[in-house]
């Protein structure tokens, strides 16, 4: 049981929780910044970039099947669902990749086990207690605090031996400053007490800096204080911006398990696409110059069945897809060993079948984009992963 003391100190380091505790001493190789995004819930990946080119694609959706015009076009094969028409211009830019047939090396569609491996890294559910983030951090050597997940806690990707913090804006004022400066006088006489606070207190004027915006007073929309996905998404990419900010940043939307009333180019799945272009959108515009030096990847535990169920909806399935975006994005291009929708070619006569190990995209950003080893990659990161290759070109100037 840790001791009084211990409790108080690390009370006192943390007690700006609700304000931005630790974001400060970052250390990455240059500028380079990287935020993960989990998207919880097993998203569609047919139903965010439908194939709409594979002669089998119509057939095999049936009543989830969007039409061509319904969708905006990328190639031949590939088009954006019309909800992420935000993020048509990154792709134009060559700033945005589509990574399709990808899954993690979970095949049983809980979504339990299947978040568990895909935030620790593991080969199996539940065979690390930590996250394969904060193990390349370590293996990194990154600075202290360097890592950040703008939510309400620390998500399993981001726990482990490498500090790192959670925070997440609060429509609450802060403390005043005469409580500040009393609890200051309190913890003066123990150095450690006193330089956990002090450091807590300086974290969250860094905070209050990077999400103060002039330009907000010069717009008829003011800043918003909720916790939706853009407005958690906007305080990342300020907080990321800042000079003495952290350089890796962990976020996460929910509400993709559509078993029911999926909806086609309007509906449900539509809005929470909606939120995540939107968000993206958000985030780069406040990364600011620092986006040049970014990949956002997003991630998701399994994919949906290929056909409707009964309810208009999909069932858990296993291969989705991962987008990655960015000033750092070899972009404008849809990666992917497509296994088709024949059914001949599902996975286990239902889902959309894996090609592409979620660990080969990961391993190829944290290479190519922070310098990771591959022993490490290989080893820490990614427990025996050795026969998993990093998937390489995806980042711009390697």
């Amino acid at each position: 049981m840790p001791s009084r003391r211990q409790v108080l100190i690390s009370g006192a380091a943390g007690m700006l929780v609700g304000l931005a505790p630790g974001l400060s001493a970052a250390a990455l190789p240059g500028e380079a910044r990287l935020v993960v995004v989990l998207l919880r819930g097993g998203m569609d990946g047919l139903h965010a970039v439908p194939p709409v080119g594979d002669p089998a694609y119509a057939r095999a959706r049936g009543a989830m099947a969007l039409e061509r015009e319904m969708v905006l076009p990328l190639d031949n094969t590939y088009a954006f669902h019309p909800a992420l028409a935000p993020l048509l211009p990154y792709w134009r830019k060559g700033e945005l990749a589509v990574v399709h047939a990808v899954a993690s090396p979970y095949r049983a569609r809980s979504h339990f086990d299947g978040q568990d491996l895909l935030e620790s890294g593991g080969a199996r559910p539940h065979q690390k207690n930590d996250g394969w983030l904060n193990r390349a951090l370590t293996a990194l050597s990154a600075g202290r605090n360097t890592g950040l997940a703008v939510a309400n806690g620390l998500p399993l990707i981001l726990q482990g031996a490498a500090p790192a913090s959670s925070w997440a804006p609060s429509p609450l004022p802060g403390l005043p400053p005469e409580l500040i400066a009393k609890v200051k006088r309190l913890y003066a006489a123990d150095l450690q007490l006193a330089a956990a606070f002090e450091e807590g207190v300086q974290a969250s004027a860094m905070a209050e800096e990077a999400m103060s915006d002039p330009a907000d007073s010069m717009t008829a929309e003011p800043p918003r204080k909720g916790r939706d996905f853009r407005t958690m998404a906007q305080a990342a990419g300020r907080l990321l911006a800042a000079p003495e900010g952290p350089r890796v940043a962990v976020l996460e939307l929910g509400g993709w398990d559509t078993h029911v009333g999926q909806g086609l180019a309007t509906g449900r799945m539509a809005e929470t696409l909606g939120k995540l272009a939107a968000g993206l959108d958000a985030l780069a515009q406040a990364l600011g110059p620092a986006w040049r030096n970014t990949i956002v990847v997003t991630l998701t535990e399994f994919g949906r069945t290929v056909a409707a169920n009964g309810t208009n909806g999909t069932d858990h399935g296993t291969a989705s897809l991962s987008l990655l975006l960015g000033g750092k994005v070899a972009g404008g291009r849809v990666l992917t060993d497509w296994p088709g929708l024949s059914p001949a070619a599902l996975h286990e006569g239902r889902d959309l079948k894996p090609t592409t190990d979620v660990r080969a995209v990961l391993k190829g950003v944290l290479a190519d984009h922070l310098g990771a080893s591959k022993a490490a990659l290989d080893s820490a990161v990614f427990p025996d992963s050795g026969a998993v290759a990093a998937m390489r070109g995806m980042v711009r100037g390697v």
